[in-house]
């Protein structure tokens, strides 16, 4: 391990022991599916929210934004709020709402001011989809001031520990430009696109029996696939890395390679002549006649 890295990950965990969570939110500091690799991007990003900064994750398809984000989360031992963007998130999804109990009305906390109030991490998933009421929240608790104003109730002034990590692709029907106000707001860290070296660690660390015969294809079937999205060939539909663990979950339990990664990746398009494609980059991948027992030991 680095000198670097040693100093970053124990400063990490000083902020750990400091930084004590409430009993209301404890049910929210969940470890990761799994974790993150990549030592670098995890340099950058743990940096940056040691000093108090929001993150923006900008990238394309499968480089692991969310899982990132959940893995700085549980690194720091914050709860996590998850707020995905989309044409009817408003204000009051955001902020909350009114309700009516105990003979009263009472506010009904959103994710953003639960976030503020318990110094949580908020994952603002896919951000270039808020409309700009949705924005407008935004700026009042990433800016300097870091309050967010409650109509009809109150200011109330971010916690300390409280992150905001933002996460957008490219191109996504719906989307649209950030303004420059939002992005100065953040630290922008553009993931790289995965790697052999990554997919592998990925794929074993979910399927320690995987035969290394057929991991080397399946990591092949991804990249070949990416290959032809990046070349304009495919669409990013069918690179699905999400699907493709999918895919061998089924094959754990018995189904046939050839129809998991059809669940998985192939029928992700519904464009007959880019699902011929896929087709035939699977099949040099993945041997029709392929069982369990030629992919899991």
């Amino acid at each position: 391990m680095s000198e670097c890295k040693r100093e970053w990950m124990e400063q990490v965990r000083r902020y750990r022991e400091q930084h004590l969570v409430s009993a209301e939110a404890k049910s929210r500091v969940m470890p990761p599916p799994i974790p993150y690799f990549g030592d670098e991007i995890l340099e950058m990003a743990a940096t940056a929210l040691l000093q108090g900064e929001n993150l923006l994750l900008t990238g394309g398809k499968a480089t692991g934004k969310n899982i990132l984000a959940e893995n700085l989360a549980w690194m720091f031992g914050r709860p996590v709020y998850n707020i995905s963007f989309h044409v009817n998130t408003d204000s009051s999804s955001l902020i909350g709402t009114d309700t009516f109990s105990d003979n009263q009305v009472k506010l009904r906390r959103g994710p953003v001011s639960q976030c503020a109030m318990y110094g949580g991490f908020g994952i603002l998933d896919e951000i270039n989809m808020a409309k700009n009421e949705a924005v407008s929240v935004l700026h009042a608790v990433l800016d300097h001031r870091r309050i967010l104003d409650i109509p009809g109730y109150e200011k109330v002034p971010l916690a300390e520990e409280t992150r905001f990590i933002g996460t957008m692709n490219y191109g996504y029907a719906g989307t649209r430009e950030l303004n420059e106000a939002l992005v100065s707001r953040f630290l922008v860290i553009d993931m790289p696109e995965p790697e052999e070296d990554t997919l592998a660690q990925v794929f074993l660390h979910l399927f320690p029996k995987i035969r290394t015969s057929a991991l080397k294809q399946v990591i092949g079937l991804f990249l070949d696939l990416q290959a032809k999205a990046s070349h304009g060939e495919i669409t990013t539909r069918t690179l699905d890395l999400r699907g493709l663990i999918g895919a061998l979950r089924t094959v754990e339990l018995g189904l046939s390679p050839k129809k998991a990664v059809a669940m998985g990746v192939t029928n992700k398009t519904f464009d007959l002549f880019e699902k011929e494609i896929v087709e035939d980059v699977v099949r040099t991948r993945i041997p029709d006649d392929w069982g369990r027992e030629d992919v899991f030991e």
